[in-house]
This record gives C-alpha cells, sequence and structure tokens, in this order.
C-alpha cells in the first residue's frame, strides 16, 4: 500500500507530459521563426532587386561617358537600337535592354541620315537627345596623312571649299607664321619654317571655318604629343631640345610605314648620332631636293652639299622633313636599346636591322635579289 502523500512515479509506459509540452512550445516557436525569416527574404529579395535596377537604369542612362566632343555620322538604315553597339560601354555599367527600353518609351522622332556633333562627357540620354533633335552639323573632312609635309597640308587646306583662307598664300606653299600666332621660339620655326608642327590625322571642322583655326588646332595637338613624351623621354638621348627630336620623328615617319618597326628605326639613329656617324637617310636628302625631285635619287644628289643631305652633314638636318605622327614622336623619344646601326628594306615589307657593314652589305644584296626576282615575275 502506497505511503500517503508520496507521488505516484510514472510508469515507463505513461508519457512525459511536460517534455512534450515544451516540445510543442518549441515546434511552434520554431515555425513562428521560420515564417518571419521567410516574410523578410520575400521582402528583401525584391528591394534589392529594384534598387540594382533603379542603379543599371541610371548608370546606363545618365552616367557621363569618357568621350570627348567628336562627330557621328548616321548611315541611311541606321536605327536608335544600332547605335547601342556604338555607345562607349567600357567605363560604367550599360544595360542594353533598359537602354532599348528607354529609347522605346521616350525617343519619338525618327533617326535621319546625317552628321550630329555629340559634347564631350555626353550621357547616353544626352546622346540620343542630340539625335532626336536633327540638329546634322555642316562640316568638312579634312585628312592629312602621316608623313606628308607641311606644303601638303596648306594645299589641302586651299582647295578645300569649306575652308576660308586667312593664313596660307594664294600658291598655297607657304603660311604666314606672324598672322598665325604660334607660341614658339623662334629657333622652332627657322626662318619662319612650320615643318613638323601640325599632327596628322582625319579631322573634321564647321563649314566655313578659317585655315588659321585649322592649322592652330592641329599645332596645339602636336605641341603637346611632344611636350608630353619629351617629360616622359628615355634618359640620355642625344638631343639637344624638343624640336630635334621632332626632326628625328619626322625622320622616322619617312624610313618606316611599319609600326614595329618605329623604336628600332629611332635606335638605330640614336646609335649612329653617339658615335659621331652620319645619318645617311635617303629621306632628308629627297627633302632637301624639293621640286627637283623626279622619283630617283642619283649619285650626283648623294654628292650634292644641301643642309638636308645628311650623307654630306654631320647630325640632323636643320627642320623637321615632314609631319610625324604622336606614334614616331613617341618612338624618337623611346628608342629600342639595339646594337643596330644600319637597316635596308627586305623587298618583302619592312627592313633588316644589322649591327655590322659586313651585315649590311649582305642585306642590300639580299634586297637586291628579292628586286630582280621580282622583276623577273613582272611584279
Amino acid at each position: 500500500m502506497p505511503t500517503p502523500n508520496t507521488p505516484k512515479r510514472p510508469t515507463s509506459n505513461e508519457p512525459d507530459l511536460l517534455d512534450r509540452s515544451k516540445r510543442a512550445f518549441t515546434d511552434r516557436a520554431a515555425g513562428r521563426h521560420t515564417g518571419r525569416t521567410r516574410r523578410w527574404v520575400l521582402l528583401i529579395v525584391p528591394l534589392l532587386a529594384l534598387a540594382w535596377l533603379a542603379y543599371a537604369y541610371q548608370q546606363t542612362l545618365y552616367a557621363p561617358s569618357n568621350e570627348p566632343k567628336h562627330m557621328l555620322t548616321v548611315e541611311k538604315g541606321q536605327t536608335y537600337y544600332g547605335l547601342i553597339d556604338e555607345w562607349d560601354k567600357d567605363k560604367h555599367m550599360f544595360v542594353a535592354p533598359l537602354a532599348k527600353l528607354y529609347i522605346k518609351t521616350h525617343v519619338k522622332t525618327p533617326l535621319h541620315s546625317g552628321s550630329y556633333q555629340i559634347p564631350a562627357n555626353a550621357s547616353f540620354a544626352q546622346f540620343l537627345d542630340v539625335l532626336a533633335q536633327g540638329e546634322k552639323v555642316a562640316f568638312v573632312k579634312v585628312q592629312i596623312i602621316e608623313g606628308k609635309t607641311a606644303k601638303d597640308l596648306y594645299r589641302t587646306l586651299k582647295d578645300n571649299s569649306g575652308i576660308t583662307n586667312d593664313v596660307i598664300s594664294q600658291d598655297g606653299k607657304r603660311v604666314d607664321s606672324a598672322k598665325l600666332g604660334l607660341d614658339l621660339p623662334a629657333e622652332y620655326m627657322p626662318d619662319g619654317n612650320l615643318e613638323g608642327w601640325f599632327s596628322p590625322d582625319t579631322y573634321y571642322f564647321n563649314e566655313g571655318s578659317s585655315d588659321k583655326k585649322v592649322l592652330s588646332d592641329l599645332f596645339k595637338r602636336q605641341y603637346s604629343a611632344l611636350m608630353d613624351n619629351w617629360q616622359n623621354r628615355k634618359a640620355d638621348l642625344p638631343y639637344a631640345n624638343p624640336y630635334e627630336a621632332l626632326i628625328m620623328a619626322s625622320i622616322i615617319e619617312k624610313e618606316t610605314s611599319v609600326p614595329s618597326e618605329r623604336n628600332e628605326v629611332a635606335g638605330v639613329f640614336v646609335n649612329r648620332l653617339r658615335k659621331n656617324m652620319r645619318l645617311q637617310t635617303d629621306p632628308t636628302v629627297i627633302y632637301g631636293m624639293g621640286e627637283r625631285y623626279d622619283g630617283n635619287i642619283r649619285k650626283s644628289d648623294l654628292a650634292e652639299k644641301t643642309a638636308y643631305n645628311t650623307y654630306q652633314i654631320d647630325g640632323l638636318p636643320p627642320t623637321p622633313i615632314a609631319l610625324p605622327s604622336i606614334d614616331s614622336i613617341h618612338a624618337a623619344l623611346h628608342p629600342n636599346d639595339t646594337d643596330s646601326l644600319y637597316f635596308v628594306a627586305t623587298g618583302n615589307g619592312g627592313h633588316k636591322f644589322t649591327s655590322n657593314l659586313t651585315d649590311h652589305n649582305r642585306a642590300v644584296q639580299d634586297y637586291l635579289r628579292v628586286l630582280r626576282e621580282k622583276r623577273a615575275q613582272g611584279n
């Protein structure tokens, strides 16, 4: 018989009501927590997606580009959607579907062919606005080929009906350097000679621009390129000043049309200057001959004592001999470290570089052999 007031011990078959109650409470709490987490996820994910979409929209449509002011030519048949591929997308986030959505909802006017002036640092929305307004620009194209001379440039501008005459002479051979008003020391333009000082490239100017405006812009670009490269030039170069580097750049420009050879050609001429060897470069002779040059250089031409005959003079000629590209300016001030002192055409494009006269003469014979073979084949 049980002792009075003594709790009855549960048997092994009786459930523990307290434990069951605790587990039920825990399960309900866990369920409530999971539900809250799920609701937060369902709320936050869409908000994050909307935030990303808003940021992407802003970047796509309104972030400024890094493009300078430039001309854009729209060809007949082009579409707004097609121009998306021409947009600078490298500097910021750009989502093409958002751009297309903007075009569909905001651009109501058709795209017309013609030339448009795109402002500097324009956003994509500004870019589209310029096109949608349809304000085409009347412009003239000025193309200056690398290696051409200042006189070639003057004649090009003189013959361009869209450029007004202000500083170029009537015969198209000279320019009034005083009227042009370039900020150059006299020793950088001997006798007013501005050879080399205009950057060759393709340019677009508003119709009616003056030759003074064109030449001033080309000069500023060339001067800036020269001075930037001069400040960062290789050490111990045999140039007394930036103008001598410009002279060298013009020789490099005339000696090779192969971009990968420019720095090696520069290295050859720098080595020859350091060794007090004459440059002996044909393009300087041709420049000195002027209009007498008929496509051939004769022994008498090489023997003629002119200021530009580097077979007869020491060092550099007195002025550049052409309009050098920015790449040639860079090469003149960053020549290769090389042992080469000579080079000759291979006859198949490019040049053979050698460090001694024996190898050079052998390369010359190889070149002559290639020419004979081509003539025999009728090429």
